[in-house]
C-alpha cells in the first residue's frame, strides 16, 4: 500500500500556489506539511483529497493486492477546518451517518460508536445535540468520525488547532495507532503533533504568477 504524488501544481486565481510537489508514502508513514499561512498547505491537502483539481501532476493510491491505482479521495478521511457535523443532530446521529456514508463492505470494520466516543475521551454524551457541545468537544467528535469507518489514508488540516495540550496528546496517540496499523497520514500543522519518524515538507507559498507550469 502506498500513496504517490508526482509534480503537483495548483493555482489560486491567476497565481501559482505551488509547483513540482512530489512525495511517496508507504504504509505506516506520515508526511507533515509546515509553513506560514497562505503557503499552500490546505490547497495541497484538498488536491490530494480530490476537492480541488491540480493544475498539473498526478496523485494515486495503490492498495494491498490491487492491480490499478485509485484516487486518494476514494479511500481517505479528510478532516478540514470545519467539523462536517450537523448541529441539530445528536452526536450519535452524526457518527452513524459518517459510518454508513464512508464505510465499505470490503474494508475492515470501524469502531462502534461508543468505542469511538471513548477513544476521544467523551463517552456517555453521544445523545446530546452536536451544537450543544463546546468547541473543544466538537473537535474531538470530529476526530471520532475518522474512527467509526476504516479509511487507510487520513488527510488532516490543522487537526488540533485551538485545542489544549491533553487533546494534542490524545490525537497524536490516535494518529500513531493508525500508522501502526499500516495507515497513511498527510497532515498540515503549525504545531508539533508529537509523531515519530515522519517526513516533513515545508511549503513556501506563491510560486509566481509569471512562472510557466507546463514548461
Amino acid at each position: 500500500m502506498h500513496l504517490t504524488a508526482e509534480n503537483l501544481a495548483a493555482r489560486r486565481g491567476d497565481d501559482l500556489i505551488f509547483v513540482n510537489i512530489s512525495f511517496y508514502l508507504a504504509a505506516g508513514e506520515a508526511l507533515v506539511l509546515t509553513g506560514r499561512n497562505g503557503s499552500g498547505k490546505s490547497t495541497l491537502l484538498r488536491v490530494v483529497a480530490g476537492l480541488l483539481r491540480p493544475e498539473k501532476g498526478t496523485v494515486i493510491f495503490h492498495g494491498d493486492g490491487s492491480r490499478g491505482g485509485r484516487h486518494p479521495g476514494e479511500v481517505c478521511h479528510y478532516l478540514g477546518h470545519r467539523n462536517a457535523m450537523k448541529n441539530e443532530l445528536t452526536v450519535a446521529e452524526n457518527l452513524d451517518f459518517w459510518s454508513a456514508f464512508l464505510g465499505e463492505t470490503d474494508a475492515p470494520a470501524g469502531l462502534p460508536l461508543e468505542a469511538a466516543a471513548e477513544a476521544v475521551g467523551l463517552s456517555g454524551i453521544t445523545h446530546l445535540p452536536f451544537g450543544y457541545l463546546s468547541a473543544g468537544q466538537q473537535r474531538r467528535f470530529a476526530f471520532a468520525k475518522l474512527l467509526v469507518s476504516h479509511r487507510p489514508v487520513w488527510i488532516l488540516d490543522e487537526p488540533t488547532a485551538a485545542l489544549d495540550a491533553s487533546a494534542d496528546r490524545l490525537f497524536a496517540g490516535l494518529i500513531e495507532a493508525h500508522l501502526a496499523k499500516g495507515g497513511i497520514v498527510l497532515a498540515a500543522t503549525h504545531q508539533p503533533l508529537g509523531l515519530k519518524n515522519v517526513q516533513e515538507l515545508k511549503m513556501t507559498g506563491f510560486a509566481g504568477v509569471d512562472q510557466g507550469v507546463w514548461g
